[in-house]
């Protein structure tokens, strides 16, 4: 068991006994202004509670209820009685205003499911998690009351900070219950395989079994598996009982030794009771929820379970993990964090601030962001051009201001091939992290229909996407950002045939005058190259004149937000399609980044329209040009076709960099 403790990394031992009463919040005047240091909160948490308070002493030796102590004795975490803990030194280093993180077991009860999780959790959020010891046999309802009691104090110790549920298995049955009694209550849910399909499940026809063995026998389960011939048990029931227990037991290794099979018939039976008192309540969920499912869960049909969840509840998102089994979070390959993230399921107040909450990649998280897209730069061998400040062109990315605020606006290729290459560039070669405005179809969709999922997107969001919003780019120049700018929007990325590099830019200026206002610098570019991996076959225009195909392309476009209503012109058509290209043996990508405009000391200037009117213009200049450099300049690069590429790779080695033009 000391290799177990020493992996948890369990710091803390903050744990208090929760009571099965539902007070009353406490008086105005005992809420503090800001949230108390840990070791207080739990100890002001046990006066609401009207528990008796005692102090709570930092000290793991001399603290008695100590989890890690409790470690080398199995036997004393299935007989003490239910309490939260920390798993999180408290004076370890997290976000300001970091919201409250409430984890709920699955159906062992230990509390260590996030184990694998709680250093990068911790950073994030406040961490209590609930333990349940095996002889408790407090009912479903009840140990609803208790959640819902701690979330109701700390709310209203909190209340513009939401609170998050996260649950395994029976843990997601007891988040959707609190959530569905607590409507008023900012709560966001985490569900892991969800047991509300418990009564799906093979598990639940073998209750009269274990309850006629019970009777007979009193010894512990590890042992009665083990003599299984003998007793003549059934031989498709041991199997899932060992599955059963093997998920009881995955983030407490020999739990099982203990438990008796009076237990597992109790811990089936509240299962039981938890799925049923859980689906007659899904109908009053509002809470905004994440369905997380497992495609090789043994113990529960979760990945069918996931979607009839996300049918049922009206604000949640799902993400499937085909390849593991029921416990989630205990899987290697699975990080919660940058799943939080990449959902844009992270938020401090009542509303996600796509700027202030938004929290960059890893290093880890932007190699896999990167790898998953890696064959862009494969197959395309990007070339990267910029401009210094006295005009001159280099090769690189050394003429990208380094500062922020920086807006890059540029030329949107088809189908937005380009945008992977330019900012795993940027961000692997300066270490800048470019925040692009997106469209708002990548974040949310009016109803459900035909569009994509919003797992696509996740990449994007991780790397740090923002829907389009004159509120967002306020808030990003504000903060001193480098971003990534389309006037051309979602006509330009698909347009039809023969429009390649043309720009579909509105006809008036619609963000020259707030850069000014935050001094940025505006570095217009150009990217050339979709000509040279495909033929555009069958556009718009011609998707249009089948009556199938309309009606489709009419339905999904009304599941996404519309953006430009309320202009004029070819660029206010923002009709949502897929154009259809034949394959070309692959060419090359050419970017050319110009040279920055500075509106550093302009402001008053560029408060006339005319004035940002004309810069507007000479921004747009500044795209034609570098597209027509790079069309022109790419006629002379003896590396354009992949084959040339491949056979200069074959000779020097494949990471070796492949030449290009000369400047």
């Amino acid at each position: 068991m000391a290799a177990t403790v020493a992996n948890l990394s369990f710091h803390s031992p903050f744990i208090h006994r929760i009571s099965t009463t539902n007070p009353p919040p406490p008086p105005p005047q005992s809420i503090p202004t800001t949230r108390p240091p840990l070791s207080a909160s739990l100890t002001s948490h046990s006066q609401t509670l009207n528990i008796p308070t005692t102090p709570v002493s930092v000290s793991v030796s001399t603290t008695s209820t100590n989890l890690r102590a409790d470690f080398d004795h199995p036997d004393r975490l299935t007989s003490s009685p239910a309490r939260w803990f920390s798993p999180v030194d408290a004076g370890s280093s997290r976000l300001h205003n970091s919201p409250l993180l409430l984890y709920l077991p699955g159906i062992g009860g230990s509390g260590f499911g996030l184990s694998l999780h709680h250093g990068r959790l911790g950073e994030m959020f406040d961490i209590w998690c609930l333990h349940i010891p095996a002889s408790d046999r407090t009912p479903f309802p009840e140990l609803v009351k208790m959640v819902e009691s701690t979330v109701k104090s700390e709310n209203y110790r909190s209340p513009e900070r939401p609170i998050y549920l996260v649950g395994q298995s029976f843990g997601a049955c007891l988040a959707l219950a609190v959530a569905a009694r607590n409507p008023q209550i900012d709560l966001i849910l985490v569900l892991a395989n969800s047991a509300t399909s418990f009564d799906g499940s093979q598990l639940r026809p073998l209750i009269p079994v274990l309850e006629a063995m019970s009777k007979e026998l009193d010894a512990g389960l590890g042992y009665i598996l083990n003599m299984v011939p003998g007793i003549g048990m059934d031989s498709a029931v041991a199997p899932e009982i060992s599955k059963f227990l093997t998920a009881m037991s995955s983030d407490l290794p020999g739990l099982s030794e203990v438990f008796s099979v009076e237990t597992l018939v109790w811990k089936l039976r509240l299962l039981d009771s938890a799925c049923s008192y859980t689906n007659s309540r899904l109908h009053a969920v509002k809470a905004q929820t994440l369905i997380l499912s497992s495609g090789k869960d043994q113990l529960l049909p979760s990945k069918q379970e996931g979607e009839r969840l996300h049918r049922l509840i009206p604000k949640s998102d799902i993400r499937t993990f085909d390849d593991s089994g029921h416990t989630l979070f205990m899987d290697q390959d699975f990080d919660l964090v940058t799943v939080l993230k990449g959902a844009s399921f992270y938020r401090r107040t009542r509303k996600l601030d796509y700027v202030s909450d938004y929290l960059p990649p890893t290093d880890y998280e932007f190699r896999k962001a990167r790898e998953s897209h890696r064959f862009v730069e494969a197959a395309f061998a990007p070339v990267m051009l910029s401009t210094l400040e006295d005009g001159e062109i280099v090769k690189g990315l050394s003429g990208i201001p380094s500062e922020g605020p920086v807006i890059f606006v540029g030329y949107h290729m088809m189908l937005g091939l380009e945008l992977a290459p330019l900012i795993a560039r940027i961000y692997a070669d300066r270490g800048i992290l470019v925040r692009g405005i997106a469209h708002p179809l990548m974040f949310n969709k009016l109803k459900q229909g035909r569009m994509p999922d919003n797992s696509n997107y996740d990449t994007h969001r991780l790397m740090g996407a923002v829907p389009v919003s004159a509120t967002n780019l306020f808030k990003l120049l504000k903060s001193k950002s480098h971003i990534l700018l389309y006037p051309g929007g979602m006509r330009e990325a698909l347009h039809r045939k023969g429009e390649e590099y043309k720009l579909f830019w509105p006809e008036q200026s619609e963000f020259v005058r707030m850069a000014a206002r935050f001094g940025a610098k505006i570095v217009p570019f150009g990217v050339v190259g979709e000509d040279d991996i495909g033929e555009l076959v069958f556009d718009y225009d011609d998707q249009m004149k089948i009556p199938y195909l309309r009606r489709f392309i009419q339905e999904i476009t009304e599941e996404a937000t519309q953006l430009r209503s309320d202009i004029e012109g070819e660029v206010a058509n923002q009709d949502v399609h897929l154009p259809v290209m034949s394959p070309k043996l692959p060419g090359r990508f050419y970017y050319l980044f110009g040279k920055p405009i500075d509106t550093q000391g302009r402001q008053e200037e560029l408060r006339n329209r005319e004035k940002a009117h004309e810069l507007y213009l000479e921004v747009k200049s500044e795209v034609e040009s570098c597209l027509s450099y790079l069309k022109d300049k790419r006629e002379n690069d003896p590396y354009r076709s992949i084959l040339s590429r491949l056979a200069y790779q074959l000779r020097n080695g494949l990471e070796t960099e492949i030449p290009t033009f000369e400047l």
